[in-house]
């Protein structure tokens, strides 16, 4: 979503109701990461709206009404030309990355629909799951991330934001994992998760991480982490179950999924508990990431009992190893939340 960079500073005045019986109330409203943001004049949040779920009410007219979902009661009137011109856009950016079928994707998509079909109902839906995360291209992977992460802040809170600490976050990500997921977040509480990686290499990391902390290298240790669980377990998988097999058909046939299932996913996804750490299989992206393992290792078990395997095959034990950040940048990383 880069192309919402030249809207974080944009802000306008409003008028939401929560409901069709509400009384409209003057809101402000902004730009997050994934979502539009509704807060009152204290600076309270209200809402956070999914970007890829919202639903224009009145198109070509002024003043603009939005909606959350075509089907919600909530509701959102914005005046401000460079607002709505700004809303739309993103809604025309993530259009383009659906699928639009003619005639003759149309038939195509028929025929295999009716040949998945006949083989779901013989095979495992296993097969149905395997074959839509091989063939499911990355802007589609990347709308259902983004809409994950936007329905997840509901929850989280809102992605933190501090314009260097942003930036700092970026330069650990790339440092680290060397461009192999898209983008890092850091939230106020990922909850019962360390990390998180959504469909299109979106990476989410709890703000303890880099609060609680005394070098940047725990982090990037986390980040190896994700690294590692997401090239053993694709993300797409257990979104799929979850939805089961016939939105994973639909997925398949239209390129679109459910905003009711993405967020009933992203409830479950916050109670799923962080996967074990397996001290041998990252021991690799350790070494090729040229980061120390032993910060990381003290940061998961204070004894370095459970994690002994991992301290002892630290590609910089008895050396000192290179730095991730400057001062500066980690001082800005640990208040990016504030």
């Amino acid at each position: 979503m880069t192309a919402l960079d030249k809207y974080d500073r944009l802000e306008t005045m409003g008028l939401w109701r929560e409901s069709g019986q509400a009384q409209r109330r003057d809101v402000v409203v902004s730009f997050g990461d994934a979502s539009l943001i509704i807060r009152d004049k204290g600076d309270t949040p209200l809402a956070h709206w999914s970007l890829p779920a919202i639903h224009r009410v009145n198109p070509g007219k002024r003043p603009a009404l939005f909606k959350p979902a075509a089907d919600a009661e909530e509701e959102l009137e914005v005046s401000d030309p460079e607002m709505i011109d700004a809303v739309e856009k993103i809604r025309k950016l993530i259009e383009r990355t659906r699928p639009h079928s003619g005639r003759l994707r149309l038939a195509i998509s028929g025929g295999i629909a009716a040949v998945l079909l006949a083989v779901g109902l013989i095979w495992l839906p296993g097969a149905l799951v395997r074959n839509t995360v091989a063939v499911l291209p990355e802007s589609t992977r990347l709308a259902i991330g983004t809409s994950l992460l936007g329905h997840m802040t509901r929850i989280t809170g809102d992605t933190c934001r501090a314009t260097l600490g942003t930036a700092a976050l970026a330069r650990l990500k790339n440092r680290a994992l060397q461009g192999k997921l898209r983008k890092s977040y850091v939230v106020p509480k990922l909850g019962t998760r360390d990390t998180l990686v959504l469909p299109g290499r979106l990476l989410l990391l709890d703000a303890t991480l880099v609060e609680d902390h005394d070098s940047p290298d725990v982090a990037a240790g986390y980040m190896l982490k994700a690294l590692g669980d997401r090239r053993d377990h694709d993300p797409m998988v257990p979104l799929l179950e979850h939805a089961g097999f016939l939105t994973t058909f639909k997925l398949l046939t239209t390129g679109q999924m459910s905003n009711d299932r993405l967020a009933s996913y992203s409830e479950t996804l916050l109670k799923t508990d962080e996967p074990p750490l397996d001290n041998s299989a990252i021991i690799a992206l350790f070494k090729s990431a040229r980061v120390s393992a032993t910060p990381f290792a003290y940061g998961v078990d204070v004894t370095g009992e459970a994690t002994l395997p991992l301290i002892e095959a630290d590609p910089f034990r008895g050396a000192e190893a290179p730095r991730l950040l400057s001062d500066g940048d980690w001082i800005s990383l640990q208040g990016i939340c504030t």
